[in-house]
This record gives structure tokens, C-alpha cells and sequence, in this order.
């Protein structure tokens, strides 16, 4: 489904114009597609019956946008929750994701978060290092746990994909090495509070090519053999997620789910283990946008700038990444000119576009940023004391408010002076 159709020369959410969005909740919001995020979750769990053994578990990236409608609409679903931190398993929880069905990835989890996730039964813990299996069994031990986990294998794959955002070559911290990864086994093997279930991989995001997946698979099932042959037992594989999607009209398009899905059958053919996926950006991506509203137009002596109400710290990627992220008018004019559409942060760098190619804009008038359902709300900031932004989720022609608009008082709420302020 498209969840954001053009009808009657305006611009829609499902069944809700967005300036009547607008109107209701102010700009700039975010606004997501229910309808369009139970799609793809669908398509994701269909695709990928009959891989692997049993039924896979497809754990969504809470990362990606970690809203706890979007989580909730998920859960309905039956999808899991891949996290890396002790909030993420939180929030995961509080939206009815079954902590059995809950991956805690990342390279950096202390003692405490460990204790949590062990407390509450989570599905599994990805390993990432030898000295993290040291830690997690003396954290088990301590509290009389066995802590069930799976160890991230590097494969060294390149993906292919922006530097900040691939995983899996050899000279990042995600992982242990493939040729280290016989040792961290039997190195895990010696602790009675710890119970080994599988093997993880992830080598990154926004991946457009399916060959850098079944490279990583067909070298996991490589290293898996050779585990099984040193007396190691393997009955989870987690391949990870990483799926790109189109951010713009002339990119090509990216593999569906289902082509993502045969080729997992293919490269799994015949594992004898449960697989696990952790997509995020597939699924949440392109059924959210940010919509804003044009403060002003300014002409200068080289440039046309559109300076809109939305800024970097409200979306991120335009600025982190050098992304590109579709434009569209609310409600378009005839013909286009060129601009740089830009935020009011002191900051040259809060750009959205530069020598866009747009339908005329003026004050007042509706811009929707698209594809900025992922990686966009759940990395913004409060930079130049800017509160974060109101998200609202749409329904066919319902409309709710799932993230109320911050105040400045709100971000100012948890500040305090110092005590010898106050002493005179």
C-alpha cells in the first residue's frame, strides 16, 4: 500500500490530509502509518516461513523507532524486539513483547543491565566479546541464573553501505572475529551459568544487495560446522537485519521481503537451528514522515533558502549521514524551482536538501520530509533548546497523539542549580 497518496492534488496519511494533521497537532510532527507498518510486518513474518528450523523469530530493531505504539503494533503481530540496552528491554516490555522473545545485542552492556535482562527471561543474550562472557557468567552466577546466549560472529563481509552504518567488516567493534570465534566458544563452554544456543551476525544497514547477506550467511554456516565438529551445539542462527529501502524516486528498488526471504531459504537450506532476524528500517522506514511548515523564504545573492520549522535536531540523518530524504509539498503548486531547504538551528549544517528541485513554497505552506519513520524521532535532541516534536499515529481516517509535544519547561523540568547557589 502506499500510505501517503497524493488525492485530489493534496497530500494524505491513509485516509487523513495532512493539513488537517497539521492543524490538529501542530508542526513539526511526526507521523506514522499503522496500517503500512502491520503490512510489512506481515509480509516479513510470510516471507520468511519455512527457513530454517521451527518458526524464525523476526525481532524488530527497537532502534530504529522505539515509540511504543509502533512496539505495540508490532507485538499484535507476533514480532520480537532486538535491543542494546536495558531501556530498549523496557520499553519493549511495557508495549507486550514477551521478554522470551527479546535479543539484547550491543557491545557494551554492564553488569546491571545484564542482572535486569536475566531477571525478567529474555530470550537470549548476543555476545560480543570474550571479556562480556566473563562478565555475563559472573553476573549469572551471582544471581543464580543461567543466562542463555549466542555468540556475534564478525564474518567480515562488506556490505556495501554508508561507513557509519556497516557492522560487519573486520576493523569494526561489532563481534568477535571468525577466526577467534572457536575459541570464544569453548571459552563460554566453561561456565556452568552460562548456556550456549547459537551464533549472531549482523554486517550492517540499509543494504540494497542481496549478495552481501548470503556471503554472510554462507560464512556463518561455515563457522557453524566447524563449531558442531568441535562437539558445540547450535540451535539458534541470528543473521541479523539491515534490509535498506528506497529513500527516493529514482534510487532503485531494494529487495522486497520476499526476495529477502527466498534467499534466506535458499542459504539456509538445510540448517538444522531456529533463525532469528532483526530488521528495523524495512518495516518502520517509509511508514513515517516528518511534516513542517515553512517559516519563510530567503533569497540571496547565490541562493533561495526555505527555512522550515523543522530542524537537524529534529531529524538527524540529512545531517549525520549526508542522506537523502524525499520533499514533498503538502499541497503543490505548478511548476518547480531550486532551493535549499533548511532549519532554523545555529548550525550551517541543519540542512534537509541543497539544489532540491521543488514546487514552489511560501510561509505557511506544508512540507513533508518522507522515509523518516526510522532513525529519525528516536535520534533527535533538544539542541538550541528546541523540545522534542509531537508524533501522532494514523488509521485509515482516525488520528492519535502517541508522543505529546515537549515544552521547554518539560526540558528544564530535571535542571538544578547548585546547592551553594542558594547559600548566602
Amino acid at each position: 500500500m502506499n500510505p501517503f497518496p497524493m488525492i485530489a492534488d493534496s497530500l494524505y496519511a491513509e485516509e487523513i490530509p495532512l493539513s488537517e494533521i497539521a492543524e490538529k497537532y501542530g508542526t513539526p510532527c511526526y507521523v506514522y502509518s499503522q496500517s503500512y507498518l502491520i503490512e510489512r510486518a506481515q509480509r516479513f513474518s510470510r516471507s520468511l516461513e519455512g527457513a530454517g528450523k521451527g518458526k524464525a523469530l523476526i525481532a524488530f530493531a527497537v532502534k530504529a523507532n522505539p515509540s511504543q505504539a509502533v512496539l505495540a503494533t508490532l507485538a499484535s503481530q507476533g514480532l520480537g524486539a532486538d535491543v542494546v540496552s536495558a531501556g530498549e528491554i523496557k520499553r519493549a516490555i511495557a508495549a507486550g513483547i514477551p521478554a522470551e522473545r527479546i535479543v539484547f545485542s550491543g557491545v557494551g552492556k554492564t553488569a546491571e543491565e545484564m542482572a535486569y535482562a536475566l531477571d525478567i527471561g529474555i530470550g537470549q543474550f548476543n555476545i560480543e566479546s570474550i571479556p562480556e562472557i566473563e562478565m555475563l557468567a559472573d553476573v549469572a552466577a551471582v544471581a543464580g541464573k543461567i543466562a542463555p546466549i549466542a555468540l556475534r560472529i564478525n564474518p567480515d563481509v562488506d556490505a556495501k553501505t554508508h561507513a557509519k552504518i556497516a557492522t560487519g567488516k573486520a576493523d569494526t567493534k561489532f563481534g568477535i572475529a571468525a577466526e577467534q570465534a572457536l575459541e570464544a566458544y569453548n571459552e563460554a563452554a566453561r561456565y556452568p551459568t552460562l548456556k550456549v544456543k547459537g551464533i549472531a551476525s549482523h554486517i550492517g544497514s540499509q543494504i540494497t544487495d542481496l549478495a552481501p547477506f548470503e556471503a554472510a550467511a554462507q560464512r556463518i554456516h561455515e563457522i557453524i560446522t566447524l563449531l558442531e565438529e568441535a562437539g558445540h551445539t547450535i540451535t539458534t542462527a541470528d543473521l541479523g537485519g539491515g534490509l535498506g529501502v528506497k529513500y527516493s524516486e529514482d534510487q532503485p528498488e531494494p529487495p522486497t521481503p520476499e526476495e529477502y526471504g527466498n534467499m534466506v531459504r535458499r542459504a539456509t537450506a538445510g540448517w538444522n537451528c531456529q533463525l532469528i532476524f532483526e530488521p528495523g528500517r524495512a518495516i518502520i522506514a517509509n511508514a513515517g514522515l516528518l511534516l513542517s511548515k515553512v517559516i519563510r523564504v530567503k533569497e540571496s545573492k547565490n541562493a533561495r533558502f526555505v527555512v522550515v520549522d523543522a530542524a537537524m535536531n529534529d531529524l538527524i540523518r540529512p545531517t549525520l549521514y549526508e542522506a537523502f530524504h524525499e520533499i514533498r509539498a503538502v499541497t503543490p503548486k505548478k511548476g518547480v524551482y531550486q532551493a535549499d531547504i533548511v532549519g532554523p538551528v545555529c548550525e550551517t549544517g541543519d540542512i534537509f536538501a541543497h539544489n532540491r528541485m521543488i514546487t514552489p513554497l511560501k510561509a505557511n505552506d506544508l512540507i513533508a520530509i518522507m522515509s523518516a519513520g526510522a532513525y529519525g524521532a528516536t535520534m533527535a535532541s533538544a539542541y538550541n533548546s528546541r523540545p522534542l516534536v509531537a508524533e501522532v499515529m494514523v488509521s485509515g481516517k482516525k488520528s492519535s497523539l502517541i508522543r505529546k509535544r515537549q515544552s521547554v519547561e518539560d526540558l528544564m523540568r530535571d535542571e538544578l542549580r547548585p546547592f551553594w547557589d542558594n547559600q548566602q
